[in-house]
This record gives structure tokens, C-alpha cells and sequence, in this order.
């Protein structure tokens, strides 16, 4: 097993954790990360986007010129997609953008993640992590302290308002609920601060 110093908010050194290696200490899938980041996104999409095709762009009713004899190509309406104001030719349409991927894949992709936040030191362990009141400049001393000077996700054991109301005005740093968490926001942060009790509620649910 992995051991990793636990901090507390003062950013001193209190003791240490041993990390279980099915977990944090698995062979990194890359494939499987690589799915779950794209259905994760996948499934973000509104899928809202709708443009008129010719045959709901309003007029061009009438044949704008007869069919022979001009000397012009032969035209049908003025509503078609060669014209001005025309039509779309393939309209994108409402539609759902969202799939499932099987679970395992998803379980191999968050542990494959979490392994590499170890592998690479950028998990920081802290005994607990809690807040008086709602504040924002708390919550900035508490990321100096600790020497997080980079993007960041805040993982905690349950949702607790003081911490999420303290943390969301900080540009690049986000919460997230250990039971709760997705690879594309880790990936997407530099690192990861987590306290001990959801490390161990990880391990509880992913080993």
C-alpha cells in the first residue's frame, strides 16, 4: 500500500494514510478514461441547436422561372440551399446526445484517474476540512497553506454549505462529494485536495 502524509488546514504535517492499492494503486486504462471523459461530456450537451431546412423556410412557394428556355439552370424555388435565404441542406435537429457506458468501465476510469493524481503527487491528504462560516477569503488562506496555487477539485465526505459557499467564488476550484465524483472534473484539475474520511468512503465504494 501507498502512504501519503496527511496535512491539516494549517498545512503542517500530522501523521500519515495508507492508500489501498485497489483504488489508488491499479494499471491505468487510458481507453477506459478516454470513454468516460467522452460520455461524460457526451452527456453535458443540451442537444438545442435546430436550423430550418427548405421545407420549413418560409415562401418559395412558386417556381421562380419556367422550367425551359431561359438559358438559366432550372430552378424550383427560391427557398432551395443554393439560394440566398435558402434552406440547410443537412439541418442539425433537437436531438439527445447522451449514451451509457458499462460500469465497469466507468469504476476502471475514476480508479485509473486516482491513481495517476497519486502517482503523479498531486493528491493532497488533509485530517478535516471544515469552516466556521461561509467565507471566501477562509477558504483562499486555507489553498495557500496547503501551497495550491493551481486548478483544484475539493473532495469531502458529505456536502457541507460553509465549505461549498466558501470555495465556489474561487476562480478554477470546485467541490465534489467522494461518493459523488467524476473523472472529467479530476482529470481537469491540477490537484486534488481530499480529506481523510472521503478517502476512506472511496475506498469503501470503488474497491
Amino acid at each position: 500500500m501507498t502512504k501519503v502524509n496527511v496535512l491539516n488546514i494549517a498545512g503542517e504535517t500530522v501523521g500519515d494514510i495508507e492508500l489501498n492499492d485497489a483504488v489508488f494503486g491499479v494499471e491505468i486504462c487510458e481507453h477506459a478514461v478516454y470513454e468516460a471523459v467522452k460520455n461524460y461530456l457526451a452527456n453535458q450537451r443540451q442537444g438545442t441547436q435546430s436550423t430550418k431546412t427548405r421545407a420549413e423556410v418560409r415562401g418559395g412557394g412558386r417556381k421562380p422561372w419556367r422550367q425551359k428556355g431561359t438559358g438559366r439552370a432550372r430552378q424550383g424555388s427560391i427557398r432551395s440551399p443554393q439560394w440566398r435565404g435558402g434552406g440547410v441542406v443537412f439541418a442539425p435537429k433537437p436531438r439527445d446526445y447522451s449514451y451509457s457506458i458499462p460500469k465497469k468501465v466507468k469504476r476502471l476510469a475514476l480508479k485509473s484517474v486516482l491513481t495517476s493524481k497519486v502517482q503523479e503527487e498531486e493528491m493532497i491528504v488533509i485530517e478535516d476540512l471544515s469552516l466556521d462560516s461561509i467565507s471566501t477569503k477562509a477558504a483562499i488562506e486555507v489553498l495557500k497553506k496547503l501551497g495550491v496555487d493551481k486548478k483544484a477539485i475539493i473532495v469531502t465526505n458529505g456536502q457541507d454549505n460553509n465549505v461549498y459557499r466558501s470555495f465556489r467564488n474561487i476562480p478554477n476550484v470546485i467541490t465534489a462529494v467522494a461518493d459523488n465524483m467524476n473523472v472529467y472534473d479530476i482529470i481537469n484539475h491540477d490537484v486534488m485536495v481530499i480529506t481523510k474520511d472521503a478517502v476512506k468512503v472511496v475506498e469503501e465504494v470503488y474497491a
